[in-house]
């Protein structure tokens, strides 16, 4: 078997092979290629597994993301997508070559972090990956669904919940691509844990809606300027307003953007598909128990493919050390990093001390944005902490300023 990169010319063989492997039949494309989820596939990216009749039977693929790490620090990620293995030649190591050849590729290129959406949970751990954000479905019942009065703690002139939503239009998928893009880039780059849209991917309508170009409605929310500043993305089906995903810059227009979509006329419930954990909804409604909350799930796996780059690159809020002993079985790899951090930047060496904590890298990818806390992992038996005061001291280190959330499908 031999594994090989791909070019445009492979397109056709790639996506065939790939839609294959998963039993599915493609979409066709427009004239320009354009409207299918694979459009943005980039070629020069991806690998193809050939056997020795000269059969493709697995494919992998990478995109080009920046990832936004805590701190708002925006850091180079590959994003590992389409990886497939025909239903005849699975179990035969196909997997591991193209996923071993795809890592050894990365680290060519120079990139620290790779990252993907895991089909099934128990694949991408043994190549290190770790989960690292998560995501729910809140679903309201529409008649349950009013909005409680803000504590006003003394102010009289305390606002209404969703008292600006008359700054929401609405409009068609259609007409507001560009607000879209505009919006969901100024969200993403303070926002840890989510992935850069690239210009190409709203301009070929790659991926799920509101990228593709499905119909949709979009209530797009502005400032007191006029500026565009939120949206939600939303169909209507069967009395159940199903939204693709809501974006705001802050509290108050996320506030005005669900006030809205919760009193929208001919609905008996509403569905927001991607809401973070910890999310205010719940917290916002005058019935505690009218939200619903399904489909708790992982979302984006992350990578570490240089473990001090890697460290080094996000940013930190509190000071402090850790010994941290680090195995990576798939690459063959063990190394021992001493990791201290003052005044927000981090320092990682190689170091001889004795570990605080030992964990393998698909565990450090979990805990690096600050969505799994390592005291979780230490008490689930996937990192020992070989002192007390240890997991909490990680705990406090790795912990990000927002809950790290990732909306982008690829």
């Amino acid at each position: 078997m031999e594994i090989r990169p791909t070019t445009d010319q492979d397109l056709d063989v790639f996506v065939n092979t790939l839609h294959s492997a998963f039993g599915l039949d493609p979409d066709t494309p427009n004239e320009d290629g354009s409207g299918v989820w694979w459009s943005a596939f980039e070629m020069d990216r991806g690998l193809l597994a050939v056997a020795a009749d000269g059969r493709p039977v697995g494919t992998a693929a990478a995109y080009s993301f920046e990832l936004t790490l805590p701190g708002e620090i925006l850091a180079p990620a590959a994003g590992v997508s389409a990886v497939g293995v025909l239903p005849s030649h699975r179990r035969q190591g196909v997997l591991t070559a193209m996923m071993r050849n795809q890592l050894t590729e990365l680290r060519a290129r120079g990139e620290f972090l790779a990252v993907l959406l895991a089909s099934e949970a128990p694949i991408y751990g043994r190549f290190g990956y770790g989960p690292a954000t998560y995501t729910g479905r809140i679903t309201v019942a529409r008649h349950q669904g009013a909005l409680a009065a803000p504590r006003a703690h003394g102010r009289a002139d305390a606002p209404a919940a969703g008292s600006n939503s008359s700054s929401v239009e609405v409009m068609r998928r259609a007409e507001c691509g560009e607000i879209l893009e505009q919006v969901y880039d100024r969200y993403r780059r303070a926002q840890p844990g989510a992935l850069s849209r690239p210009h190409r991917w709203w301009t070929l309508g790659a991926g799920q809606p509101p990228i593709a170009r499905a119909p949709r409605h979009v209530a797009v929310h502005r400032d007191a300027g006029g500026v565009p500043d939120g949206y939600a993305s939303y169909s209507l089906s069967d009395g159940t307003l199903t939204v693709d995903e809501t974006i705001a810059t802050d509290d108050a227009v996320s506030t005005a953007l669900i006030a809205f979509l919760l009193g929208h006329d001919l609905v008996t419930q509403v569905a927001f598909k991607h809401f973070p954990p910890g999310h205010p909804l719940r917290w916002q409604l005058a019935d505690l128990r009218a939200a619903q909350v399904s489909s708790d799930s992982d979302w984006l796996w992350v990578r570490l493919l240089d473990v001090p780059q890697a460290l080094t690159a996000r940013g930190w809020f509190t000071d402090g050390e850790l010994v941290l002993d680090v195995d990576d079985p798939f690459l063959g790899e063990h190394h021992r990093y001493l990791l201290t951090v003052r005044d927000g930047k981090a320092d990682c060496v190689p170091t001889d001390r004795d570990p605080d904590l030992s964990l393998d890298v698909s565990d450090l990818g979990s805990i690096y944005l600050g969505g799994t806390a390592p005291s979780t992992l230490v008490r689930a038996g996937h990192i020992r902490a070989h002192r007390s005061d240890a997991a909490t001291l990680a705990d406090i280190l790795f912990h990000a300023e927002r809950h790290p959330h990732c909306l982008h499908w690829f």
